[in-house]
């Protein structure tokens, strides 16, 4: 359960009808499986799954009903070994009635039994001829020699090792209302919900399902394990399909698929979801649950690492399918074009300069511009690409440039800027050979100049080319690529800069536009301020200085989003992008740029706290008037010494 994690597992056992020892049979097969071979933690198993949930009339026996007790008393004694939780369903005896009820269990102990609130009776489902719904607020019963066991919906059960694991359990129907008792169960506190279900296989059902499983994991900031029957039960109206689900916030983590394998396996992040909530200030808990109703059980489990299945993205920002892909880069440059067509139709302005200089951001920058033209309906001359070539531009991204300008109908206006560098190292006694960074910000510098003298000379407005993971990691000179009179770029990540680019290439009428842009996708990302190589070459790569943007990306959705420690960024990344993977990062690599990642990040606020103007286009950004709000001076020794802690147990 390190960082947070633990696995749960909704499972669909083999049943025969009213065969409770048969039931019982497959029902501790099943966990003893999930527990020994996957290592599962908490195993939720199908509503009345010891009887089977198609008795019928059979439930007016005691004889099966006695049996049910008894199965339930030898299932808990034949799994008390094991280290887990596991809520299974069977009828109960209570208060004069019938109930249809999950039995909570760990280590031997019956620790509470929740019973169904909402009890159908339409179309196939006649359960009020058998079942009375249960009470919410807890009373105690007596059950197959458990004495004083509560009884009713509003149970919590809290592990003691891992307090943000709190489970609450909902039973098939219960899911299916206007008002779920899981709603109550995730003010209350509950991070997981189980549900125990028998709901039948009719076309179209199975989609139905899983949007709710997963809508409610969503609206609940929760993790949700859904276990219904499978075919063991009676076919004579009905058949069902062991169509088991696990959810957590919105993401559907594992699903057997109906008639398909009978069990789903994974790991839900508990920790991120409590640290979710927090988070999010609408959601909105219950300041006593107590004095709501609620009884908290606690149980315990031994603290193990969890071995990861489930699927951590490598690349956060870019999803993976093409057609999801191309669906997002649509998106998002729908979001720059009409961010920056308002700002240009708010300041009346019909003139755009764009500083090209044929790499990926600046490219994108002329895109969205030309995009934006094309909303306002202004003549695409009215953006004003200048390139400013100086002691690091090489002839590739110098061509590039100009191709790309006359692909899209921008005009062009070239302006060298090597003389009046020079002229600044004299006015300020800076010796050429020196390639410090006045060396290179001085060049920066002075292209900004020229960027804003040139606006002000057309009445225009100067669009930023700057990308989210360059603001992330500072990487921008102060009062030069830094600044702009907006910034379109400046939600968007590296890796999907990339795709956006490529996107365009690829849906692009113009055969000129879609080369430029892919001899551009081919180029080196470089700030060319250092002089070239020997052979004409790029002398300066940005990745061999900062590290891969693949790492960074990857770094920067872990932390900004998800909020998580050094120690549980190290661990995603190794089992996302480590060895063995497509990334092939070895340890010490991925050490080594996330202290870069960490220390760049808390050192170069100041930068981001002045930020121009720029388009959210995801769930994460760094605008000062946004989403991220904190001090220019904050220590990043609390994180660093995680690091180091890691380096030194490597």
């Amino acid at each position: 359960m390190q960082d947070g994690f633990v696995k749960v597992v909704a499972a669909s056992p083999q049943v025969k009808v009213a065969d409770v020892q048969a039931n019982v049979e497959s029902c501790v097969d099943v966990v003893t499986q999930a527990v020994e071979d996957d290592g599962a933690k908490v195993i939720v198993l199908p509503e009345l799954c010891v009887t089977g949930y198609t008795c019928a009339d059979l439930f007016w026996q005691d004889a099966l009903l006695d049996a049910a007790e008894r199965g339930l008393r030898r299932l808990a004694q034949d799994v008390a070994s094991l280290d887990a939780l596991v809520v299974v369903g069977l009828p109960v005896r209570a208060g004069g009635k019938l109930h249809n009820c999950a039995a909570v269990l760990a280590h031997g102990r019956l620790l509470g039994l929740v019973p169904k609130l909402n009890v159908p009776n339409y179309n196939e489902f006649y359960e009020l001829r058998h079942f009375a719904p249960g009470p919410r607020v807890p009373r105690r019963v007596d059950l197959a020699g458990w004495h004083d066991v509560p009884f009713g919906a509003n149970q919590l059960f809290c592990c003691e090792e891992l307090p943000e694991l709190v489970v609450a359990v909902e039973v098939c129907e219960d899911l299916w209302v206007s008002e779920p008792p899981s709603i109550s169960h995730a003010r209350a506190g509950a991070t997981l919900i189980v549900n125990l279900s028998a709901s039948d296989a009719v076309v179209g059902k199975a989609d139905y399902r899983r949007s709710l499983v997963v809508g409610q994991s969503a609206r609940l900031v929760c993790a949700y394990a859904y276990a219904s029957a499978g075919w063991g039960e009676s076919t004579q109206d009905l058949v069902f399909s062991a169509h088991d689900l696990v959810a957590e916030n919105g993401v559907l983590l594992a699903e057997a698929r109906p008639f398909g394998s009978a069990s789903a396996l994974t790991e839900v992040d508990v920790r991120a979801l409590a640290a979710e909530r927090r988070r999010l200030t609408t959601f909105k808990t219950l300041a006593d649950p107590v004095a709501a109703g609620y009884l908290c059980a606690p149980f315990s489990l031994r603290r193990e690492e969890t071995r990861l299945t489930r699927r951590v993205d490598p690349h956060p920002f870019v999803p993976a399918s093409s057609a999801r892909r191309n669906e997002r880069c649509e998106d998002v440059l729908a979001i720059q074009a009409h961010g920056l067509a308002k700002r240009l139709s708010h300041t009346r302005s019909e003139c755009a300069v764009v500083g090209v200089s044929g790499g990926l951001d600046s490219t994108l920058a002329l895109l969205v511009t030309a995009r934006a033209f094309d909303v306002l309906g202004l003549a695409p001359a009215g953006i004003i690409a200048v390139t400013m070539p100086g002691f690091g531009t090489t002839d590739r991204t110098h061509g590039n440039a100009l191709e790309l300008t006359k692909a899209l109908g921008a005009t062009l206006r070239e302006i060298p800027i090597a003389a009046a560098v020079r002229q600044h190292f004299r006015d300020i006694g800076h010796d050429e050979s020196d390639r410090s960074v006045t060396y290179e910000n001085a060049q920066a510098r002075e292209r900004t100049q020229i960027l804003m003298d040139v606006a002000n000379q057309e009445g225009g407005l100067v669009v930023g080319t700057g990308d989210l993971s360059e603001l992330a990691l500072g990487w921008a000179t102060y009062n030069a690529d830094h600044m702009s009179m907006y910034g379109v770029n400046a939600g968007v990540p590296k890796t999907l800069v990339r795709h956006l680019v490529r996107y365009v290439a690829d849906t692009c009428a113009a055969d000129a536009l879609s080369r430029v842009l892919l001899d551009v996708l081919d180029t080196p990302v470089s700030p060319e301020l250092l002089p070239l190589a020997k052979d004409g070459s790029i002398a300066q790569r940005t990745e061999d200085l900062v590290g891969p943007y693949e790492l960074h990306d990857f770094f920067l959705y872990q932390v900004l989003r998800r909020g998580f420690a050094p120690r549980k960024v190290y661990r995603l990344a190794r089992y996302a992008l480590g060895r063995g993977t497509a990334a092939n990062y070895d340890d010490a690599t991925i050490l080594k740029w996330l202290r870069t990642f960490y220390r760049r990040f808390f050192a170069q606020q100041f930068k981001r706290s002045c930020l121009p103007d720029g388009p959210k286009v995801g769930s994460v950004a760094v605008s000062p008037r946004g989403d991220l709000r904190m001090p220019s001076d904050a220590c990043p020794a609390v994180w660093l010494r995680e690091l180091a802690e890691l380096e030194e147990g490597r």
